[in-house]
């Protein structure tokens, strides 16, 4: 007989990609249940209600963003490096809680109406804190453009994050270590490199007069 643990991971899992395909209206208990092979009312053994596997899917991968995030902010000073710290915890978190991702991205009008969406608002807000922190640390610091507001900049580098689940798939030859460094260099310094980099940043500076 399978593990009540291994069975319960199953459901959430399996929720998570219906949710994340269908959306959390469209997707019924009564589908949880066939596509884990139970009954509906054996998987109200499980969880209380729909709400409940939505709210346990979401609170996962808040809680492993938290927790790399702290721990980036903890041993990492110079801003430079925490951004690459967070921008590597995002990609492994978005790794390991795929379907999350896309639901906390895509579903966030349903979960507004979860009993427990202030416990993700109050996520959401250290989150944007570590990340907004971080990147004034480094306008502070003059290693970061101070013209360019924070905000801007961290929404940008957020939902390019975030989407990469999409498309991104860790491998042998690019990992998510690769990636994530990658992905520092290119927001952080630039792709365009010797004569038509410096062509380019004299044509902006120009233009800005």
């Amino acid at each position: 007989m399978p593990d009540p643990t291994d069975r319960r991971q199953f459901i959430l899992d399996t929720a998570a990609e219906l949710f994340a395909s269908k959306g959390i209206t469209a997707t019924t208990v009564r589908e949880i249940a066939e596509r884990v092979g139970m009954l509906s009312g054996s998987l109200y053994h499980h969880f209380a209600s729909k709400d409940a596997i939505v709210n346990e899917i979401v609170s996962s991968y808040l809680a492993d963003l938290q927790a790399g995030y702290r721990e980036a902010v903890a041993t990492k000073p110079e801003p430079r490096e925490r951004i690459t710290a967070l921008v590597r915890v995002s990609l492994e978190v978005a790794q390991t809680h795929p379907h999350a991702t896309e639901i906390y991205q895509n579903e966030f009008k349903n979960l507004r109406k979860l009993p427990n969406f202030e416990d993700f608002k109050t996520a959401a807000a250290e989150i944007q804190h570590t990340w907004l922190e971080t990147l004034d640390d480094g306008v502070r610091r003059g290693t970061l453009r101070a013209h360019i507001p924070t905000q801007v900049f961290y929404r940008i580098m957020r939902d390019s994050l975030w989407l990469s689940v999409r498309w991104f798939r860790s491998g042998s030859d690019y990992d998510t270590k690769r990636l994530a460094e990658d992905f520092v260099t290119i927001f952080l310094d630039g792709y365009g490199c010797g004569t038509a980099r410096n062509h380019s940043l004299t044509g902006s500076a120009a233009a800005l007069g």
